[in-house]
Parts: C-alpha cells; sequence; structure tokens
C-alpha cells in the first residue's frame, strides 16, 4: 500500500476536527514533479471523505495555473520542482489562491528550505516519511488554522532563526536587522499571551497548551487570535518564527 513520507511529532489518536464538513470537503491540489508519486497520493487522499483532491500540478507554472483555476483550499507543494522551486513559488501561489493554505510535502531538510517556506508563509513544513493517517491529521490541523512542522525539523527551526546552525546561515538579514522591531512587536503581548506564544514555537496544539497552562482549551484559542493580531501575522508558524527570532523558545 501505498505510503507517503512525513513524520510529525502529533499523537495519531487526537480527535480529528477540521472546518470541512461533509457537504464541503478540504479541496486540495498536489503538486509534484513525480508522476506516480502524485497519483499515489492522491489516491491515498481519496480515501479520506473529507479530502477532495481537485487537481495537481508537475511544476510551479502549472501549479499557479491550476490554484487560479480551481480555487483549492490546501495546496500539498513539493520544494524540489523543475525550474523554480517550491518555496521560491508560494508568494506567487498565495496570490493565485489567497484563500488556501500552502502545506510543504518535501524531501528537503535543509534548515535554510524551511526557514524560507515559512517566511513566505507556508503553513507547516512536512517531510516525505509519514503515514497516511499522520498526514491527515497534519492536514486537518492545518485547516483548523494550526501549524505543523515535521518534528525531524523542530531543532533546525531554531538554528535557521537563531544561526546557530552548522550549515549555511540564513542570508536574510532578518536575525541581524529584525530584533528591535521583533522585540517592539514582543512588548505588546501580555504575560499570558507569552506563554501562548512559547507553546506556539514549541508546536503544541491548543489542547497541549491549555493543559500546560491550566486553562480551558477555548481559552487558549482565544489568546492565539489576540497573539496573531497582535503579531501581525497570518499564521501560527509566522508566529513561531517571530518567537523564534526573538528568543522566547
Amino acid at each position: 500500500m501505498f505510503r507517503p513520507l512525513i513524520c510529525i511529532d502529533t499523537p495519531t489518536t487526537m480527535p480529528i476536527a477540521s472546518s470541512a464538513s461533509p457537504t464541503h470537503p478540504v479541496r486540495i491540489l498536489v503538486v509534484d514533479d513525480h508522476t506516480l508519486f502524485r497519483r499515489g497520493l492522491t489516491a491515498l487522499l481519496s480515501r479520506e471523505p473529507l479530502f477532495n483532491v481537485v487537481g495537481d500540478a508537475a511544476d510551479a507554472g502549472e501549479a499557479l495555473r491550476r490554484a487560479q483555476e480551481l480555487r483549492p483550499d490546501l495546496i500539498l507543494l513539493d520544494n524540489h520542482l523543475p525550474g523554480v522551486r517550491g518555496v521560491d513559488a508560494l508568494p506567487a501561489l498565495r496570490e493565485a489562491a489567497p484563500n488556501a493554505r500552502i502545506l510543504m510535502l518535501t524531501v528537503s531538510e535543509d534548515e535554510q528550505d524551511l526557514a524560507d517556506a515559512l517566511k513566505a508563509g507556508a503553513a507547516g513544513y512536512l517531510l516525505k516519511t509519514v503515514e497516511g493517517d499522520a498526514l491527515a491529521a497534519a492536514i486537518h490541523r492545518v485547516m483548523r488554522g494550526e501549524s505543523v512542522v515535521a518534528d525531524e525539523m523542530t531543532s533546525k527551526l531554531v538554528a535557521a532563526f537563531k544561526g546557530a546552525s552548522t550549515g549555511t546561515p540564513p542570508a536574510a538579514p532578518a536575525v541581524e536587522e529584525a530584533p528591535a522591531a521583533t522585540a517592539s512587536l514582543m512588548d505588546g503581548l501580555s504575560p499570558r499571551e507569552r506563554d501562548i506564544l512559547r507553546g506556539i514555537a514549541r508546536g503544541a496544539s491548543n489542547k497541549e497548551i491549555g493543559r500546560e497552562l491550566g486553562i480551558a482549551e477555548t481559552t487558549v484559542k482565544i489568546h492565539v487570535q489576540h497573539v496573531l493580531r497582535k503579531l501581525d501575522v497570518s499564521s501560527r508558524v509566522q508566529a513561531a518564527v517571530l518567537a523564534t527570532e526573538a528568543g522566547l523558545t
């Protein structure tokens, strides 16, 4: 049986909820240059009643056209595409389908690719080493507005934004020139909101954050909304990036 590759540190037994419903399944666009992988992934996702793979694409140009035409809810995007890398195509894809969430699904464990993807607004970054049920859970989490990052990449996420990696450091001046602006944003957060942000930066779910802080999951959700608004970001991943840059982790 075909099994896509991805590993995320998320219990597969957690309750899966989504904004989708039986009358409105998640519309998914699969972007990958390997035909067999696209077909296998499409077949796997099609087994889930709340998923509807509306199309696929083999390169960035085709992905842009399909995204504009199909208006998917979610784009599963590989990084190693012919011509233009997936991370480089992210801004154009977000413009072509502004309501779609984009989830990277790639073999690249390069921390710079991870950093570039998150800075460009990807809702998550997963490796092609995941079981089918874990992928389904990740998609549902993303559609709830949460973020997912492969467990193998969490330490690299911190390294990428702290410049602590032994590999190639981030080329962008975000860590060098942005601290003052980032610190100013952090100053606007209450102590409780900072606690919430630390949980987000660790990749914890609302339930996990609530359990740790001794507050209701619904209260966490409200705090998360306030944090995103105050930081002027649209996703938990972007908030986690800012938290890392500010040394809040």
